[in-house]
């Protein structure tokens, strides 16, 4: 079993940023690919960003890219998603889920456990 709670939404005018913190424990988190998606009201969950377990490779939307950093530190068993030049069109739900197998990074039905979702509204 694994567990993930989020942290760090909350609002913010267009131009600004937010960080975002999953807490994971469980398994061994440094082991696993950890991705961030999103859900906006009447909408698809969509993919936002993804990290492979030792940080080496990290994989973006190409509607974040350039603005959205994420990072992950394995001794906290904690990844972040650092949003800058933040947008409207950001607003939604913000999931982080880990990947227990291989399989694509940015499909939200390869993930096997998700965090309970952290409000992020950017007004204009």
């Amino acid at each position: 079993q694994v567990q993930l709670v989020e942290s760090g939404g909350g609002s913010a005018q267009a131009g600004g940023s937010l960080r975002l913190s999953c807490a994971g424990s469980g398994r061994t988190f440094s082991d696993y690919v950890m991705g961030w998606f999103r859900q906006a009201p009447g909408k698809e969950r969509e993919f936002v960003a993804a990290i492979s377990s030792a940080a080496l490779r990290r994989y973006y939307a190409d509607s974040v890219s350039g603005r959205f950093t994420i990072s992950r530190d394995n001794a906290k068993k904690t990844v972040y998603l650092q949003m800058n030049s933040l947008k409207p069109e950001d607003t939604a739900v913000y999931y982080c889920a880990v990947k227990l197998y291989s399989g694509s990074y940015s499909f939200h039905s390869q993930y096997d456990y998700w965090g309970q979702g952290t409000q992020v509204t950017v007004s204009s």
